[in-house]
């Protein structure tokens, strides 16, 4: 070994032992913190999504290399999961079997020092937050390629829950099975979305197989550890948990295929200083009613990034619409632009303020 590679080495090794030094001296800070809080009476809430998101911006900004931004952002993230798990261990509710994207985006989100909890439809995510079980929720809103996930949407119109977060994730899918190729292959499991992602690559490379969907791309992955004459459209992870070799990767339509999520919580979030709000509008059918309910937003300049309608359930042709705007509803242009809202619709209800995806 040359003189050289030993100094480097050296001084690896005399970093990693100020690194350890200094993550035990940040972790006896946050039990202190914890131990203050409970002391002082405050133990209700210990993860602040403002905070996280605050700090995690401030890590990228002063980033100068050589990891990249997301990078060095990702390795706080598990830090500051680390030290949360001290002082209040998290349980986050998402959309099942284990393996599932969902899973993925609630660890990239809340860092893995949390339990995860697999439930088997988005309605029980929300009801194990609801009734207190979770102490948040992960579920999946939208998707780049084929758009709005229904069933979410649907459970805000009833819910009392907040919006406390977002997470975007760039989706990889993978064709999967127990055997080495296709030989015998008669069927494919996947989640009704994922079919659509990946629509063309499996009727370039699959035409004539079955398409069986499912509640999952996890539960697709999980039948067809137990079926040799099936494959399934999962994420890497799932081969992992499940078993099975990947056969292809990457087999999507479209290379930014991402997919948005929600946090859903029982408490707002404070302002961070670069947050979005979901609003659920409700108006009469009447001609011009939909421009009257959105003209307050370009009129005091709130940036709408996305509209989608819903059927209320109270009646044909009756519809609510969800709207994500950019801002605070603490913030006066978009505090203003909601009393206007409140005038010309039939319901106005905010969703939730949160901090913009960092990650």
């Amino acid at each position: 070994m040359s003189e050289d590679l030993k100094n480097l080495r050296d001084r690896i090794d005399a970093l990693d032992i100020d690194i350890q030094r200094l993550l035990s001296e940040r972790a006896s800070v946050a039990e202190a913190v914890a131990k203050a809080k409970r002391e002082s009476g405050d133990d209700s809430e210990f993860y602040r999504a403002e905070r996280e998101a605050e700090v995690l911006r401030r890590v990228k900004e002063r980033n100068n290399g050589p990891l990249s931004d997301n990078e060095i952002a990702r390795l706080f993230r598990e830090i500051m999961s680390a030290c949360l798990a001290l002082e209040q261990k998290l349980n986050i509710a998402f959309l099942g079997p284990n393996g599932t994207y969902t899973q993925t985006a609630a660890l990239k989100h809340f860092g893995h020092s949390v339990d995860t909890l697999p439930l088997a439809t988005i309605a029980d995510v929300f009801n194990e937050v609801e009734t207190g079980a979770a102490s948040y929720g992960v579920v999946p809103i939208e998707n780049s390629t084929e758009g709005i996930i229904s069933h979410t949407l649907d459970q805000f119109i009833a819910s009392g829950l907040c919006v406390c977060g977002e997470v975007e994730l760039r989706i990889h899918h993978c064709l999967m099975g127990k055997g080495a190729d296709l030989t015998g292959v008669t069927k494919v499991y996947s989640h009704r979305q994922s079919f659509g992602q990946c629509r063309r690559w499996l009727d370039n490379n699959l035409r004539g197989i079955e398409r069986m969907e499912v509640s999952s791309n996890a539960e697709a992955a999980r039948l067809a550890a137990s079926d040799t004459t099936a494959v399934a459209i999962a994420g890497a992870i799932a081969a992992e948990l499940y078993g099975l070799n990947i056969l292809s990767r990457n087999i999507e339509d479209q290379v930014n295929n991402t997919t948005r999520f929600l946090v859903i919580g029982k408490r707002a979030t404070p302002p961070s200083g670069d947050d979005k709000t979901s609003l659920l509008l409700i108006t009469d059918n009447k001609p011009g009613a939909l421009y009257r309910m959105l003209e307050p937003l370009a009129r005091n300049g709130i940036s709408m990034t996305r509209i989608e309608s819903r059927p209320s359930g109270q009646g044909m042709w009756n519809y609510v619409f969800f709207v994500d705007v950019e801002g605070h509803q603490s913030e006066p242009a978009l505090a203003k632009a909601l009393q206007d809202l409140a005038e010309t619709s039939t319901k106005v209800k905010v969703l939730g303020s949160y901090p913009r995806a960092v990650l």
